[in-house]
């Protein structure tokens, strides 16, 4: 990396720093558990809205894999999420009714969060949507591969995101709370990916899936990326850049092999596809506090209207972890 690089990245990073602790004046403490947090505690960094259908699954997949403690910020919910959060034992939870679009879509917030809570922690950043599947997620806990990590001096752990989706309208399956999403969304795009590297933050750039074929067929560069990295050994010297996207020291983006991939990595299902978007797009089209203007609701919005069927016959149906090792959407790298 040239010295101008260098220092332009690092005088990004202090950026995000200070941004995130100018943004934290916006968060309001509701309930505040974090005294309880160990020392070798996992634990989760969640921003939401009006997700209280969702939030009984997530805890309880993620108090499964061994999550420990979760810190989430709950930005203007009406549906009952906050006093939901705020009766959960292993929860501490902030409001705000703060602009999410000009927290840089809540990573601000989280930002901070981190640095004051994170540091010396493994720590998750993932939507209320999303489901880490990593190497032998169905025997190990989730500690049992950051102890991996850790013994290979590896500080962070990329992911990608696996856009999950029913066979049939998406409108026609309702979810219930507390059910888990990937019963009814258990499909999805195995091989229409396509994939480039940043040459300024180093992180691989994915495209594809069922949002590129069926939302953005027209313009597929404008598809939402789905590289991913949520699971870093935090300092106070870290920020993330756009969503787990992008963080910097850009080091920590390097979560492949540029040789073929055997670093181990996983999969964040992403259980989007819900009856629940419908109702999600209407609102997020009226707030626009979604990445370019909410385009991405726009296209949600107008391709749901007519209750397609997002299934093809190139669809396939989710088994397991290891089904995904074989088609190459994620790898188990030396860990045996």
């Amino acid at each position: 990396m040239d010295i101008l690089t260098q220092f332009q990245l690092r005088a990004e990073r202090q950026i995000k720093l200070m941004r995130a602790l100018r943004k934290s004046l916006e968060l309001t403490r509701r309930v505040d558990r974090t005294k309880a947090i160990g020392e070798t505690d996992i634990l989760a960094f969640t921003t939401l809205r009006n997700e209280l259908v969702r939030l009984p699954f997530f805890l309880k997949y993620y108090r499964d894999l061994g999550i420990s403690h979760f810190l989430m910020v709950d930005n203007g919910s009406d549906d009952g999420s906050a006093e939901y959060l705020a009766d959960q034992p292993d929860v501490s939870l902030w409001t705000t009714v703060g602009s999410y679009k000009r927290s840089k879509f809540g990573v601000d917030w989280l930002n901070h969060l981190q640095w004051r809570y994170g540091a010396g922690h493994w720590n998750l950043v993932v939507d209320v949507d999303e489901f880490l599947v990593y190497p032998f997620c169905d025997t190990r806990p989730l500690q049992a591969l950051t102890d991996c990590l850790d013994t290979s001096a590896i500080k962070s752990f990329g992911a990608m995101l696996l856009d999950m989706y029913p066979k049939g309208p998406v409108a026609a399956q309702p979810y219930q709370s507390g059910q888990n999403p990937i019963d009814i969304a258990s499909w999805f795009d195995s091989g229409n990916y396509v994939l480039s590297r940043d040459a300024t933050y180093q992180n691989l750039w994915i495209q594809g899936g069922v949002r590129a074929r069926k939302f953005f067929a027209e313009d597929p560069a404008k598809a939402p990326a789905l590289n991913k990295t949520p699971l870093v050994r935090w300092t106070r010297k870290y920020a993330y850049v756009s969503s787990t996207h992008r963080v910097l020291p850009r080091g920590l983006n390097k979560v492949y092999d540029d040789d073929g991939g055997e670093k181990v990595s996983g999969v964040l299902l992403h259980a989007k596809f819900l009856d629940t978007l419908v109702a999600k797009s209407t609102e997020e089209l009226t707030r626009r506090q979604h990445y370019g203007g909410s385009r991405e609701y726009q296209a949600y919005s107008a391709g749901l209207e007519a209750s397609p069927d997002l299934w093809c016959d190139w669809s396939t149906q989710y088994i397991n972890w290891r089904q995904l090792e074989i088609l190459g959407l994620m790898s188990k790298g030396h860990w045996a």
